[in-house]
């Protein structure tokens, strides 16, 4: 049985992603583009298409250009907006990189992508001098030791490319896929003008929208759903480096935010402090919970406290990312809890695990989706390309069911991805880093229930000599960004494996 959304298809344009997002901003003149919620700092549409240019032409005349590679690490603020759209103007692809990773995970990602660039934020300069390897530093300030962005800036224009939107990858964000250690994710320009025009035909943002956009740009959500949507709706986006309650607070008074997109943590901190009754929220009319499942009774508090409904929405990087979606017109229609319905242009199936049979209406199985909105593939992994979009069907992973409306639920997960406080955490690269201890002979990694991240890892041990949980927890802290950490050690006589040696992770989960 195929599901299909209610809404008609969309057109998908036939241009780069740049051109997309960028190629209107004539019509929204000097309305802001893109303003700092910290610094004040503002980039109009005019501003901002006029130094997206130039800094293509730039970073064109510095040698960038089609098959090329460039990294970007930083926080959220108006010049990622500019680097960003430069880079894939210059016709190269761009893999994001979150400023907290160490400078080993900087350094397997620049190695795995063969990036020729890396642009970094002033604050993460120095350990992108430290990761670079071969790869250029450009900062996006002033460093010792690294090119300022600033002086790639020139008189000229993006060149003219003639990519073919359908092939040519326009990002590279590395996810970890349905199991397994991170692997590069290749979305084509393609992939993401058509979920952004499916995700627009739902959600009709438009120059009077503010989006408040504390989620991370490096992070797909952030990227599709809050960033490039703003931009090519009009809307003004405010960027935030972080999420801090009071000065997230204070932001979406201060500029009267329309829209707000949350992660289950910040919805958690909305339904319990006392803070919240203290600012003027009322400009609030849509907020959008995403990147890991929501509780449906801390939802409502949060509902009351903040005076707007909150939906779920659901996707995931491979599929560039969204796939389902509670519409306006459906908000309040749609119960809590579910993630709505299909994207236009979008087919699903639900199928038994491990199988290609389709389940009865209503029952749970795999979500499998189609659309074009589904990625190229993982980057030098045919294996596991193979493996997770089968004869054009995406296998997510996840267990859902369908209600008799045509909505879907997310039911729990097939996948062994731990999703701390929406981050992806992969047991087997924690695994990994366990293993490299002297003291520990075996090792497997769970996620367990966390009070604030939602999910968090624990770690099962076989030590092979006298060695402390906390030994071990400092010993990983040390070697993967901070959301990675273990946050509990069990030590074990054994690991349950199967026959062929896999973890049986829910036999340590209980």
């Amino acid at each position: 049985m195929i599901y299909r959304s209610p809404l008609p298809d969309v057109e998908i344009p036939d241009v780069t992603l740049t051109e997309y997002v960028i190629g209107g901003a004539a019509r929204f003149g000097d309305a802001p583009a893109v303003v700092d919620g910290v610094t004040g700092e503002t980039l109009t549409y005019a501003g901002l298409r006029s130094q997206v240019g130039s800094a293509a032409a730039g970073l064109a005349a510095h040698g960038v250009g089609p098959g090329d590679v460039v990294a970007l690490m930083s926080h959220n603020q108006p010049r990622f907006v500019v680097a960003l759209h430069a880079a894939i103007a210059a016709g190269a692809a761009v893999t994001p990189i979150n400023p907290a990773f160490t400078v080993g995970e900087i350094e397997k990602q620049l190695r795995l992508s063969k990036a020729r660039m890396l642009i970094a934020a002033e604050p993460v300069a120095d350990k992108a001098l430290a990761a670079a390897g071969g790869a250029e530093v450009v900062v996006l300030g002033e460093h010792d030791g690294a090119l300022p962005f600033d002086a790639l800036l020139t008189r000229g224009t993006a060149p003219r490319l003639g990519l073919d939107p359908a092939t040519a990858v326009a990002v590279l964000p590395f996810s970890s896929g349905t199991t397994g250690t991170p692997k590069g994710v290749r979305l084509t320009h393609r992939n993401l003008v058509a979920n952004l025009a499916q995700t627009r035909a739902g959600w009709r943002i438009g120059p009077d929208d503010v989006q408040a956009a504390v989620l991370p740009f490096f992070h797909i959500y952030g990227f599709t759903i809050i960033l490039n949507s703003g931009l090519l709706g009009g809307a003004k986006v405010v960027t935030l480096p972080r999420f801090e309650l009071d000065g997230y607070l204070r932001a979406l008074a201060a500029h009267r935010v329309t829209r707000a997109y949350f992660a289950p943590p910040m919805v958690l901190a909305l339904a319990t402090a006392p803070e919240v009754s203290g600012h003027d929220l009322s400009s609030l009319r849509f907020a959008l919970c995403g990147a890991a499942p929501l509780d449906v009774e801390v939802t409502e508090r949060a509902q009351r406290r903040l005076g707007c409904l909150i939906r779920q929405g659901y996707g995931m990087t491979e599929a560039s990312p969204g796939t389902h979606q509670v519409f306006d017109d459906e908000f309040a229609s749609t119960p809590p809890g579910s993630v709505g319905r299909l994207s236009p242009n979008t087919l699903a199936r639900v199928v038994s695990p491990g199988t290609d049979t389709d389940v009865a209406p209503g029952e749970t199985g795999e979500l499998l989706v189609r659309g074009p909105q589904v990625m190229a593939g993982y980057l030098d992994d045919p294996g596991a390309t193979a493996a997770t979009v089968v004869d054009g069907w995406l296998h997510t992973g996840d267990l859902v069911r369908v209600d008799s409306d045509g909505v879907f639920w997310i039911v729990d997960r097939l996948k062994e991805l731990i999703k701390y406080k929406g981050y992806q955490v992969a047991p087997a690269e924690l695994e990994a880093v366990l293993l490299t201890h002297p003291a520990v002979l075996d090792a497997a990694v769970v996620g367990v229930p966390h009070p604030e991240g939602g999910e968090a890892p624990k770690a099962f041990v076989v030590a092979s000599a006298p060695v402390t949980g906390a030994e071990l927890m400092a010993f990983v802290a040390a070697r993967v960004a901070p959301y990675k950490k273990v946050r509990e050690v069990e030590f074990v006589e054994r690991i349950p494996k199967s026959p062929t040696g896999k973890i049986l992770r829910r036999l340590l989960k209980g």
